[in-house]
């Protein structure tokens, strides 16, 4: 899209290669002000409104108002088809909400607009721009870190989709998720244990990546680390009250402390 081309029209040939019917495309190509839109969501079946609208936001700049208001100031169709449209977007991985806490503590709800449903969350940002001038702008991803993983805690995050099927994790997911299950095995908890307090009462809309949502339960929750076992040693000499001064002293077993001994030994008739 950075060559400078000429924006003449290309005229459709009449020969023999040219459709009898049905539409026939008169093309231009375009070197500024367009927007690319895959054929999955152009050709998407169902409402005009909800094509229309992804179509729209998907044009505009970042940090551009997507609110309903907006929208129907630029739309004729009414509140609730306006709306009707978001969440069908929302629902298909075309669009996400996001309620975060901005600066000062305020809460602020943030739209990312994703021009390929299924793209990462390292896209959201350049979601609107064009994948060359996205490629431009971010560095390629690096690929999955060749590290060996604990097979126990591969196959409980694997079996959540099972579960839930929203839990679909990819490998990198899986890869960075599986430390911290490895971490709750080896403390003592159960797959099946861990299974169930990654997926119970999970809300009803999570994120379109659930990596986020259950590396936080996995942080939260966390048990707590087994105690250390005491460490094996010599059991030290108790301490018993002296017979004579009745003063404390260690020996194994009750009598009299070494100076009470000493005296008493002095004073024993010496036999001849």
């Amino acid at each position: 899209m950075a060559e400078q081309q000429s924006s003449a029209p290309v005229r459709a040939s009449a020969d023999a290669t040219a459709p009898a019917s049905g539409v026939i495309h008169i093309r231009t190509r375009h070197t500024a002000n367009f927007t690319v839109l895959s054929n999955k969501l152009a050709q998407r079946a169902g409402s005009a409104v909800t094509v229309g609208v992804a179509a729209y936001i998907l044009s505009l700049p970042d940090g551009a108002s997507i609110r309903i208001d907006a929208l129907c100031a630029h739309f004729k169709e009414g509140r609730a088809r306006i709306s009707a449209a978001l969440n069908e977007l929302e629902a298909e991985g075309w669009l996400e909400r996001r309620v975060e806490r901005g600066p000062g503590g305020r809460i602020v709800t943030r739209t990312f607009v994703y021009d390929a449903p299924g793209a990462t969350e390292d896209d959201a940002p350049g979601a609107t721009e064009a994948p060359a001038a996205r490629n431009e702008r971010q560095p390629e991803r690096a690929s999955v870190p060749d590290t060996v993983l604990d097979p126990r805690a591969t196959a409980v995050l694997g079996s959540l989709r099972h579960r839930d099927r929203r839990l679909v994790l990819s490998e990198r997911e899986t890869a960075t998720l599986a430390p911290a299950v490895a971490e709750w095995l080896d403390r003592g908890v159960g797959p099946y244990e861990i299974a169930e307090a990654l997926t119970s009462g999970l809300p009803a809309r999570i994120d379109r990546r659930p990596a986020r949502l259950l590396a936080y339960r996995l942080a939260a929750l966390r048990p707590p680390a087994p105690a250390a076992a005491p460490t094996s040693g010599p059991r030290p000499v108790p301490l018993q009250n002296c017979d004579g001064c009745d003063r404390a002293f260690r020996a194994p077993r009750p009598g009299r402390c070494r100076d009470c001994r000493a005296r008493t030994d002095a004073a024993a008739p010496l036999v001849a």
